[in-house]
């Protein structure tokens, strides 16, 4: 949702790198940028104005005038004023301290209540809690019966008395639910309550009835992030009318401009506690002010990425692996499609890619990557026999094209899977024996380094060029002699460094068959354990 955004603001601050002093001018010129850059975002202007006003107040301050970059000092209050606006600390539930938990949810009708109502309960119930569903929204045609097949998605009950479709009184539904919780040990009750296509009086006076029948804990007001400025009128409408406590934001995977994110924070005061960023029940979690700000300015979201595979894999699928990679036997197609089903199980590859840093540069070709050809590298090596999988190297042109027969695929990719691994298992075999990757010093405590200390011994300390003109040509005639010599000695694997498989010249490019380009290897990397 932000791409826009971050394109327009990291271009902003390339052209500040490598100034040593940055003039008034240049502090004016890039506000100026900024403030354009968030008025396309579709932030709200009165925001837009406190947010510049800052920056500048700040970037003529002593902090960057003495700093020893300034462009890094100007990037830091930019991203310290956008956690800032974004609400500063991370908002969480408050529990009651004598159960039920009651949260109510209120927004306009099409804003996502029910859908973010299951994947709030699933969260809730991941946390070791038993929530309730409450179907209160009896007036939109079918929502109940909507809200029965979330919960039952989510392994959650749902209390829904009423058949709902304008039959029913959702004010006794949401009193006669807190009981029930009550009886049946639900710790938290969810309830979903109906929306309108616009704000008006009788909305209000249901959700106001709703709110003192059950006296909720938490009011959340459901926004859609996709409706630009008119989620910030609406916010602010609610909050008059009804009142809430905090914001949960949908659809922030959309390609809106994200402006009602940066805007509503500051225009109502009410922080936002979630985000809702995709179509499964698993695509939701408590928003982070801070790592935003990181993902806005292109500084990635390594955090979440570690969070969301701590949730998704566990300890002894972590250490599997792990000791897979680590011991002396050789990488093997089947230790490598189970290491693609894991990655495969933390989300779109195009959506893991993005928390990296960085990689604003390469939107273009993450947008190109496809999950479908993950599916089909793994179709490749399901269509092999154990023997194949286990050693590829009698995968010859008969067994190619069975292969390739049995998945669906062509021959060349059947050939391009099996070089591809071929490659990876020399850089994992050459990281293991200590040496590093191929071309590089061998890293501290892992051995290598041996071939470059014997070449390093042999050679000599170059001269300083000397001041006579005579003098100089021979001491250059006898470099050049001593490069052919040891160029013509060199046996044929050595010269230039060399690059693991899948690095090249130029910008950084993905995987065969995710989009094109290559990118290095990632079978070597890690999780962290679960705490």
């Amino acid at each position: 949702m932000f791409e826009t955004l971050s394109d327009r603001l990291t271009t902003v601050f390339s052209s500040l790198r490598g100034k040593g002093r940055l003039s008034e001018e240049d502090i004016n010129a890039t506000a100026r940028e900024i403030r354009l850059a968030l008025l396309e975002a579709d932030v709200a202007l009165p925001v837009v104005r406190e947010f510049i006003a800052q920056i500048k107040e700040r970037a003529r301050g002593e902090e960057v005038s003495k700093a020893l970059n300034p462009a890094q000092q100007v990037i830091r209050i930019v991203n310290e004023e956008l956690v800032e606006i974004l609400g500063g600390a991370t908002r969480e539930i408050r529990y009651a301290k004598n159960p039920p938990t009651v949260i109510m949810l209120a927004g306009l009708q099409g804003a996502g209540k029910t859908t973010l109502a299951g994947k709030l309960a699933k969260w809730l119930g991941a946390q070791r809690n038993t929530p309730l569903l409450v179907a209160a929204d009896l007036q939109r045609p079918n929502a109940v019966t909507q809200l029965q097949v979330m919960g039952q998605r989510a392994g959650v009950p749902v209390f829904a008395p009423e058949p709902g479709n304008g039959v029913g009184d959702p004010i006794e539904v949401a009193r006669g639910s807190v009981e029930h919780a009550r009886r049946n040990n639900h710790n938290v009750v969810i309830i979903d309550t109906a929306g309108r296509l616009g704000v008006d009086a009788e909305l209000m006076r249901q959700a106001a009835d709703i709110r003192d029948a059950v006296t909720p804990d938490e009011i959340l007001f459901v926004v859609d992030a996709m409706i630009g400025q008119d989620a910030v009128n609406t916010a602010q409408a609610f909050l008059d009318g009804v009142g809430y406590d905090a914001v949960a934001l949908t659809k922030l995977d959309g390609d809106a401009r994200g402006g009602a994110a940066l805007s509503i924070r500051h225009i109502t005061g009410r922080p936002i506690m979630f985000a809702s960023t995709g179509e499964k029940l698993e695509d939701f979690d408590l928003f982070h002010p801070d790592r935003m700000a990181s993902r806005i300015l292109d500084m990635g979201d390594v955090l979440t990425l570690i969070e969301q595979a701590q949730r998704t894999f566990e300890q002894e699928e972590v250490e599997k692996m792990a000791s897979t990679l680590a011991s002396d036997d050789d990488f093997t197609l089947d230790d490598f499609l189970e290491q693609m089903m894991m990655v495969r199980k933390l989300g779109p590859i195009g959506n893991l890619l993005g928390m990296m840093p960085g990689m604003g540069q390469m939107r273009d070709q993450i947008n190109n990557v496809d999950d479908k050809d993950l599916d089909r590298v793994a179709a490749v090596i399901r269509s092999m026999t154990p023997a194949e999988r286990a050693n590829p190297k009698i995968i010859n042109g008969s067994r190619r094209l069975r292969i390739a027969n049995g998945s669906g695929t062509q021959v060349g990719d059947v050939s391009g899977l099996v070089t591809r691994f071929f490659d990876a298992q020399k850089m994992l075999r050459q990281m293991k024996s200590g040496g590093g990757f191929p071309g590089m010093p061998g890293m501290p405590g892992m051995g290598g380094g041996k071939k470059k200390a014997v070449k390093a011994a042999g050679k000599k300390k170059n001269k300083q060029r000397s001041g006579n003109p005579m003098k100089a040509r021979q001491q250059e005639a006898e470099r050049v002699a001593e490069r052919e010599r040891r160029r013509t000695e060199a046996p044929a694997d050595e010269g230039a460094p060399k690059l693991p498989p899948g690095f090249g010249g130029g910008a950084p490019q993905l995987p065969p068959g995710l989009g094109g380009g290559k990118m290095p290897d990632l079978s070597g990397f890690k999780l962290p354990k679960k705490q």
